[in-house]
């Protein structure tokens, strides 16, 4: 996973990587219109705390595989507004291309990455699924681990037929009856959802145009045929070329080495070779080292080989605890941005994270038994605001910056100035709303503090404590940047508005401070002397 650009203000995408992370890989049926494609990657990327890994389209194919990754709920917001958007801008009754589709949006597999189980994924892919069948009224089917049906585990045996088949099947054949949403298609088609390990996306293009060789090799090659334990594969015609593309589904128990080499093999047979082959999204680090050791036979192999993951482990040995984040050297330079602002974001941020702290504490304790549904839906309430205060350490200083380049702007005619006026009023007024919105989702970390001290694990309650005071710092210092951006506006309701909401906010969080000194006394958790 690399790193957001860093210069001044810039922060390390690795640094704020909310916990649990999901992976999402949606296909979406469209590669040549390159604007419609941004647009739907605009909708994943407008939900805060998403990060695109990866972007791959493919002509032939007409297909666009988008790689990201974000909290559960951050990523499961994320991918219902890139289906909406791709059901807006995509036909399937005006869509051709070399890849077995049903759907604009063909297929969308959530994959735990860290801090979230498999099952966790495919109650996201459930929950998502309802949605859109009911939302969009876009017919939904489950597969993999979320499959509801044995058969509907293999999406090849859910796309048979593609969107012309499934057209006239699905209002007549019970088997092809959707998991949500109306048994009927429209331009949109279908779309499948699920929960599955991480796999290797993966083609191999052949030194020939012969696409029945393609397809004989993938034949020879797959599971389903009697090929290799997890490989999918089909043979098709892309660039000119016979292409053999795979899905590699556990790459440790089939090593990609192994899988090229059979194709090598079979295409000897047609007197072909492998032309080249490429990667589609994602590939883990172990895969290539595992065929590097295979191809160059190192029987004695260690990890600690690696150069950098040798001075990586020297790297971690040395330090006795992590160390801080960039963002912190940022805002101590003598630069503007980041500024009181975002301090004030990544405070709540903070408090966010102590609170998923005392929930993921407290569930799966027996003496906590009582409240342990109620703790998963603060933690799960916790990480979306964690994710999206984090997106907010950015978005004030951003939002700082439009102030200063607004008054940079030419101010000679009557009409500069206007303009220049315009500008500089739009820009205050973002720079006010940002830590508005900020304060109001600190309200929303001290509303859960107030839980997990009450409820809590009894050992972590001076963390819940902290949480609430970071809450009430970051409302504090959001709050003087409210009300200073406010004093600037020309606009006096404007003003007036956001200064009486901050207020409302303040008073709240006074109500709440008040809960959490009762519950600490409660518990037994502050002494008075």
């Amino acid at each position: 996973m690399g790193e957001c650009e860093y210069n001044k203000r810039h922060i390390v995408w690795e640094e704020f990587m909310p916990l649990p992370l999901v992976e999402c890989v949606p296909n979406f049926s469209e590669a040549r219109r390159p604007e419609v494609v941004e647009v739907i990657q605009k909708a994943l990327t407008d939900v805060p705390g998403i990060q695109i890994l990866d972007r791959h389209s493919d002509i032939d194919h007409n297909r666009t595989v988008i790689t990201f990754v974000g909290s559960p709920d951050a990523v499961e917001e994320a991918a219902f507004q890139a289906i909406a958007k791709a059901a807006e801008l995509i036909d399937l009754n005006k869509h051709s291309g070399e890849h077995p589709r049903i759907g604009a949006t063909d297929v969308v597999p959530f994959v735990p990455i860290s801090g979230v189980t498999i099952e966790e994924c495919v109650e996201i892919a459930r929950r998502l699924g309802s949605r859109v069948g009911e939302t969009l009224q876009i017919p939904v089917y489950l597969y993999e681990k979320a499959a509801t049906r044995t058969e509907c585990q293999n999406l090849e045996y859910i796309r048979r037929g593609q969107y012309e088949g499934l057209k006239v099947d699905i209002s007549t054949n019970p088997e092809r009856k959707p998991d949500f949403g109306p048994a009927r298609l429209g331009p949109a088609g279908a779309t499948v959802i699920g929960a599955r390990p991480f796999l290797i996306a993966f083609n191999v293009y052949l030194t020939s145009q012969d696409v029945a060789v393609a397809k004989q090799i993938a034949k020879a090659i797959r599971y389903s045929s009697g090929g290799l334990r997890y490989v999918k594969a089909l043979g098709l015609l892309v660039d000119g070329r016979a292409q053999v593309s795979m899905n590699l589904t556990d790459f440790h128990k089939t090593p990609v080495a192994q899988v090229v080499e059979m194709i090598r093999s079979e295409a000897q047979r047609y007197g072909v070779a492998v032309h080249h082959s490429e990667l589609v999204g994602m590939i883990p680090q172990a895969a290539l080292v595992e065929a590097a050791v295979w191809y160059l036979q190192l029987d004695q192999f260690e990890p600690h080989q690696i150069l950098e993951r040798r001075l990586e482990e020297l790297s971690k040995e040395g330090q006795t605890r992590p160390a801080w984040p960039d963002f912190l050297q940022a805002l101590a330079d003598g630069t503007p941005t980041p500024g009181g602002g975002s301090a004030s974001a990544y405070a709540a941020a903070s408090a966010a994270a102590l609170v998923c702290m005392v929930a993921r504490l407290t569930i799966g304790k027996k003496t906590c038994a009582g409240v342990e549904d109620r703790m998963k839906q603060v933690l799960q309430k916790a990480e979306s605001l964690r994710a999206s205060l984090t997106g907010a350490v950015e978005q004030d200083a951003d939002a700082f910056d439009a102030v200063m380049a607004a008054f940079k702007m030419p101010k000679g005619t009557s009409l500069e100035k206007t303009t220049r006026a315009e500008a500089i009023e739009g820009a205050t007024l973002n720079a006010a709303e940002v830590p508005l919105q900020v304060a109001d989702q600190a309200v929303e970390v001290l509303e859960l503090a107030v839980e997990v001290v009450a409820h809590g694990n009894l050992n972590a309650i001076s963390d819940g404590a902290t949480a609430a005071a970071l809450a009430q710092a970051a409302l504090r210092g959001a709050s003087y940047n409210v009300r200073i951006n406010a004093a600037s506006l020309r606009g006096e309701s404007t003003a007036r508005d956001l200064v009486e909401k901050i207020n409302a906010l303040e008073a709240s969080a006074a109500h709440l401070d008040q809960k959490i000194i009762s519950n600490l006394k409660d518990r037994g958790g502050l002494s008075l002397g």
